[in-house]
């Protein structure tokens, strides 16, 4: 048999288990799934879908109501068209809480990875410091940094990260605890691999599955966090578009009767983090039933 004939034969065997991988998900991690492709999506075509730019003023349209003036969801108490805005925003958002997760993910695995392996007396201090910093509420956490690193966008990442990771050295630690106990592990120490070799090449890359799975719920607290940062005024500031700024922004309107400022950038905030929640719920589903009884 040729070889491009073994070549497609591989594929067509191939095609139908991942298939059955994706069938095989969850239907709410599906669902999660598709909200955040529909969010990515409107995020990377913003610039298209709005002839207004997210800090462009319309004079003549002050708190302007859902379609009037040419502007489909209205406007703020600045002139600034709530749908650009709300869309804009996306970028922000995501990209804050997809930065500030894939640190804490970095950074927290390599420590918490570190101190499962080794254990002993660095074990004990590293994860009282944790149980430390974990007492306090995770927001008031994040608040309290805030305001000693500044509300610049790479300082927000800075903070959501420092205080994501914390979950991740626990759950890495716990993890690397587990695996080094497994035979494949033994084995290879008793090989005479170095400690540096066995760490990297079996423990650590056994152990990331439950990080990855804890990810998106990590995302969605990373939004909301940045959001509530903007809310109380620690976050992204005006005239920046950013779901939590505008929804402070458009409360006294709410006062007057004017709805449309602050629900229109509450409800993005609430299916995108919703979505987020969905496809995490859904891969601890399945990694739930996935572990032997």
């Amino acid at each position: 048999m040729s070889a491009p004939n073994t070549v497609s034969m591989q594929q067509a065997i191939e095609q139908p288990s991942r298939l059955a991988s994706v069938a095989a998900m969850p239907q709410l991690a599906l669902v999660g799934a598709g909200i955040l492709l529909a969010v990515v999506v409107l995020g990377l075509a913003a610039p298209l879908l709005s002839h207004w730019g997210p800090t462009q003023i319309d004079f003549s349209a002050i708190d302007a109501a859902p379609g009037a003036h040419g502007h489909l969801l209205g406007t703020d108490m600045n002139g600034m068209d709530l749908w650009s805005r709300s869309i804009h925003a996306i970028r922000v958002d995501l990209g804050v809480a997809l930065a500030s997760v894939a640190i804490a993910m970095i950074v927290g695995g390599a420590l918490g990875g570190l101190i499962g392996y080794l254990g002993g007396w660095l074990d004990e201090i590293a994860m009282r410091m944790v149980d430390v910093m974990q007492s306090f509420p995770a927001f008031v956490l994040a608040l309290a940094v805030a305001t000693l690193l500044g509300r610049g966008i790479a300082d927000l990442i800075a903070v959501i990260a420092l205080v994501s990771a914390l979950s991740y050295i626990r759950v890495m630690r716990g993890e690397v605890r587990t695996t080094r106990e497994l035979g494949y592990v033994e084995a290879a120490r008793s090989a005479g691999e170095s400690s540096r070799s066995i760490l990297f090449r079996h423990v650590v890359p056994n152990s990331l599955r439950p990080m990855l799975v804890i990810a998106p719920l990590n995302c969605g607290w990373a939004i909301l966090t940045l959001a509530g940062l903007s809310f109380l005024g620690f976050g992204v500031a005006l005239p920046q578009a950013e779901w939590g700024a505008m929804i402070s922004n458009g409360t006294d309107d709410l006062v007057r009767g004017h709805w449309y400022p602050s629900v229109v950038p509450g409800i993005a905030l609430f299916v995108t983090v919703l979505g987020f929640n969905f496809l995490g719920e859904g891969l601890l589903d399945r990694r739930a039933r996935e572990r032997p009884e």
